[in-house]
């Protein structure tokens, strides 16, 4: 049998970790695999199995999320005018409802706009199984020719705006609907209830072999020159990773820091209020030593300012540091003693999944996914969502090294990798 596979580019990201994860797993043997990028980019092409067929760079394709003035000089005009034409038709949507934000419904008009403009992907070619890995779902829709068709769903769809009406004829052209979760299923079907019988749940394939492999590399010096081994004073380092935008909650970091240091302060537990436990906390706080937080935080994006701006007016220059983006952020997830996920909202957290392959404890806030994520207690901890239970729930965390020590102990005896799951692939082909 032979696939084909779609994706925008290959950029770090969870969605790109996923895919380099699913090719890995997909057995030379059983299935050929053509790999579609629409734009060469980005630091994880170079990691693309050398059993996948990279298919060739369409330039109309490698416009689609360029700037628009570089498309022109590339000669795009059509792809231009498509954008130009989505942008109109969203700004009259979202008249109509002015609740809808910017982030979901304007790729499906992107993706109705653009798509007749563009030339078919190896037409000569019928495959058996066309996916589909990222919204919009039009080009694996309309521009491949193939047997039967996969969408993947990667967002929480309960806080993302959509306009559903038009969304519903690309997914209902598909024959399967790939969701990564019980969580994202739930929130997909209460936007598009008749799909539900397209729903498989895939579970994201993590290539666990690399991130071991990678995680040896030499941590650079830039997360190590704080920490001070063999002193009596001891730092604790947390560490974040994603995107600098409005969903990784990375602006509340600052805020969630400062009220942790207080707490991890003597004085401040024993006058605490509304918090359980605090003669044992402190007690805990007091036997290892712990004076201090390092917060790093690996990513880019837009959002940098707004996270700059709330680290200084919090005071916490010190202590939550910005480590930009990192090729290989996983010596960082290796080297940290906490990695946290603070999310305002996830699908299901590649990152989270990385530092359980690599035996480190994690907190995740309760975003409405956590608990498909993260058995609490058990592989992890979920804390709450706002900046004082959040910094509450972290102190205790913390503190409870004995609780870190059973979640470490659970990791190493548990597979996160799920390659068991590509079966579903080769099931789709029978």
């Amino acid at each position: 049998p032979r696939i084909i596979i779609l994706m925008h580019y290959m950029e770090l990201g969870g969605a790109e970790m996923s895919l380099i994860g699913l090719l890995g797993a997909l057995d030379p043997t059983k299935v050929d695999v053509d790999l579609f990028v629409y734009s060469h980019q980005g630091p994880l092409m170079q990691f693309i199995p050398g059993h996948v067929n990279l298919l060739p760079e369409i330039p109309a394709y490698s416009v689609i999320e360029r700037p628009m003035s570089e498309a022109l000089r590339r000669g795009h005009v059509g792809v231009v005018a498509g954008r130009l034409l989505a942008k109109w038709k969203f700004r009259r949507f979202r008249r109509r409802n002015p609740a809808v934000g910017d982030d979901g419904a304007i790729q499906q008009y992107v993706g109705d706009c653009v798509t007749p403009l563009l030339p078919p992907i190896n037409p000569e070619v019928e495959y058996d199984l066309c996916i589909s890995y990222l919204t919009p779902h039009n080009i694996g829709r309309d521009k491949v020719r193939a047997r039967k068709r996969l969408a993947w769903i990667h967002t929480d769809y309960s806080t993302v705006d959509v306009d559903a009406e038009r969304e519903l004829p690309v997914w209902g052209a598909y024959n399967h609907i790939a969701s990564i979760s019980s969580d994202v299923t739930a929130s997909f079907l209460k936007t598009f209830p008749s799909l539900k019988n397209k729903i498989i749940e895939i579970e994201n394939i993590i290539p666990g072999d690399y991130v071991k492999s990678r995680a040896e590399t030499p941590l650079g010096c830039d997360m190590t020159a704080d920490v001070k081994p063999g002193h009596e004073v001891r730092e604790i380092t947390l560490l974040s990773i994603g995107r600098f935008a409005y969903q990784k909650n990375f602006d509340n970091i600052p805020s969630i820091c400062r009220e942790l240091i207080n707490l991890l302060s003597i004085s401040r537990f024993c006058t605490a209020k509304n918090y359980d436990n605090a003669s044992e906390i402190m007690h805990r706080i007091n036997t290892a030593g712990i004076s201090d937080v390092k917060w790093y935080i690996i990513g880019y994006g837009g959002g940098e300012s707004l996270i700059r701006d709330k680290i200084s007016e919090a005071g916490m220059e010190e202590h939550v540091i910005l480590l930009g983006k990192k090729d290989n952020p996983y010596p960082y997830i290796k080297g940290c003693d906490i990695y946290v996920q603070p999310s305002r909202y996830e699908g299901k957290s590649i990152t989270v999944r990385e530092a359980q392959i690599l035996c480190k404890p994690v907190a995740v806030t309760d975003y409405p996914t956590a608990p498909s994520q993260i058995k609490n207690g058990v592989d992890g901890i979920i804390v709450p969502l706002d900046n004082d239970g959040c910094a509450r729930g972290l102190a205790h965390f913390i503190a409870d090294t004995e609780l870190q020590s059973r979640i470490v102990d659970y990791l190493r005896t548990h597979d996160y990798a799920n390659t068991s799951e590509v079966e579903k692939i080769y099931d789709m082909l029978k």
